[in-house]
């Protein structure tokens, strides 16, 4: 493997303006999952009962049975749990994960959901994994959850979210569906876009931290109490982040079957009770967040190291160490990925191949560099990163007494330590320079050998900063 896929940077520092409506502090997005008849059941024509999410700890299939007790747990989400969430947030814009068998058995409660103004975001055909499925079988999978979807609730989902999905599904969620955003992702507090099918695609990554499907499993809440403080702290986190200039997403997570049940709605209740308190929080949809981030931050287009083809690499990074294309080349086949597609990212790159070079081959890289002011400087020869770089702090435009100074340090320097004086300008002045110049003359060789390479690699930062932005 020579590119890593995963995206381990993200924003990094350069968090982006969310610029939410009305300045507000924090936007927070609520899910309802919608789940209920959707499940594995052998009447869905699924081959053992449903496992996963319920009030039965350590729940396990039953191939080729029906499960009685688990069937009327995700029953009671249906019947009961879902109107009593409906009466804390039908005033309140949410987002529905529907999955689309469900909705297809329950419409009434499908059209509780579009009179409360929901959106109605598609959650898959059924509640299973698609792991173990090909591309083929959950493509099919996909298509037919968006005919359903548009033939219960009258209209296409623009917001798609599997949650027990593949590696293909981003890929081919964005393949067959016109998506303002896919959800299948944690990987963020705000938005993002990737490329899938060849195209950008919007992510609104969801949440398994603030999500009442902590109840279900065992290293998680036991209590309403432990929900509501969770949720209070998150809040508190991403608002102050946004009152100091960086808003951020707030996602919740909700099932019918396990926020439903009166212990937990009561919790749920005072964490909203407490977030309404608060000036400055956009409660929103999805689908109203992907629209917001698709106006404010549009997908740009923008070198991409790590996906150019060798020659391209080369070429575009070949001169960042002076004269000295081998590393770009040695850099290309190192394992690369998003995370060095900035200027940190392939100067770490190139600082590795450096630094593992030979003592001979990394000489070679310092002797490639110019004398400060020297003869190719005067003859115009100087490659234009050291030209712009010379100029930035007058190297070009020397008395004649200052370049006799520095024709004077240049040689002695050389003469003692078999490579020109190199030091990255643009951290520095002429004086500052002449200054280091007189005091690093003095150092023994291996000292000014590892200074000189340190300082090679601080021009290379430099390059790469003013190539990609720091």
């Amino acid at each position: 493997m020579t590119r890593y896929p995963r995206d381990m940077i993200g924003y990094g520092p350069r968090i982006p303006k969310a610029n939410w409506p009305g300045g507000a502090k924090i936007a927070i997005q609520i899910v309802l999952n919608y789940e209920e008849g959707g499940e594995n059941n052998i009447l869905h024509g699924d081959a053992a009962s449903e496992a996963f999410l319920s009030e039965i700890t350590g729940a396990q299939p039953w191939p080729g049975q029906r499960h009685w007790n688990m069937e009327t747990i995700y029953e009671y989400g249906a019947r009961a749990g879902f109107w009593r969430v409906h009466s804390l947030l039908k005033d309140t814009p949410i987002t529905v994960y529907g999955v689309a068998t469900a909705l297809a058995r329950s419409p009434e409660q499908t059209a509780a959901m579009q009179a409360a103004g929901w959106e109605m975001a598609s959650h898959g055909l059924k509640w299973i994994e698609h792991k173990d499925m090909s591309p083929d079988e959950e493509r099919a999978q996909i298509q037919e959850a968006i005919r359903l979807h548009t033939e219960v609730t009258g209209a296409p989902p623009r917001g798609w979210y599997t949650g027990r999905c593949s590696m293909n599904t981003i890929n081919l969620a964005a393949e067959v569906g016109d998506f303002a955003y896919i959800a299948d992702s944690y990987a963020d507090d705000l938005p993002y876009w990737i490329r899938a099918a060849g195209k950008p695609q919007l992510i609104v990554p969801y949440t398994m931290d603030c999500n009442d499907m902590r109840f279900a499993i065992q290293a998680g809440f036991t209590n309403g109490d432990q929900f509501e403080s969770y949720l209070k702290d998150s809040f508190d986190v991403l608002y102050a982040e946004g009152q100091a200039g960086a808003p951020k997403m707030l996602s919740i997570g909700l099932h019918c079957r396990l926020a439903g049940r009166p212990g937990r709605a009561a919790a749920l209740k005072r964490a909203l009770d407490y977030f309404r308190q608060y000036d400055g929080v956009w409660f929103a949809t999805r689908e109203q967040i992907a629209d917001h981030w698709a106006q404010e931050h549009p997908p740009m287009q923008q070198i991409t190291p790590s996906q150019m083809d060798k020659a391209t690499f080369v070429q575009e990074f070949g001169g960042v160490f002076e004269h000295s294309p081998w590393i770009a080349e040695g850099a290309y086949d190192l394992e690369l990925g998003p995370a060095h597609d900035s200027a940190a990212g392939v100067h770490n790159a190139l600082a590795r191949v450096f630094r593992s070079a030979s003592p001979e081959q990394r000489l070679s890289v310092l002797t490639a560099h110019p004398d400060l002011a020297g003869k190719l400087a005067a003859a115009k020869r100087l490659t234009a990163e050291s030209t712009a770089e010379q100029a930035s702090v007058g190297l070009d435009a020397l008395t004649d007494a200052e370049r006799a100074s520095f024709t004077k340090l240049n040689d002695a320097y050389t003469e003692k330590f078999g490579f020109p004086f190199i030091i990255a300008v643009r951290d520095n002045t002429k004086t500052s320079i002449t200054a280091a110049f007189e005091r690093r003359i003095d150092n023994d060789r291996d000292t000014e050998f590892a200074e000189a390479c340190r300082q090679v690699e601080r021009i290379a930062e430099l390059r790469l900063q003013e190539k990609l932005g720091a």
